[in-house]
């Protein structure tokens, strides 16, 4: 598998972990019980950790990505 390939699935888990956070964000949002929302809470600060591992892992792979961070406006 080469470079680029591995670049779209890293891409595709990122796309996929922020869907999960704005699912997990829905969930709280509509939920009354406190405890329920705790638990929700928790797999949604986990699938934050899953993006930012994928975004330091493209950032250390794709040197105009990682260049696009940096400089962006």
């Amino acid at each position: 598998m080469g470079e680029h390939e591995n670049w779209a699935m890293a891409r595709q888990s990122l796309i996929e972990e922020l869907d999960a956070i704005n699912k997990y964000q829905a969930r709280i949002d509509a939920t009354g019980d406190e405890s329920l929302r705790k638990v929700l809470q928790h797999n949604m600060d986990e699938e934050k950790e899953h993006v930012a591992m994928l975004v330091e892992w493209l950032r250390k792979k794709d040197p105009t990505q990682d260049k696009v961070f940096e400089e962006h406006d």
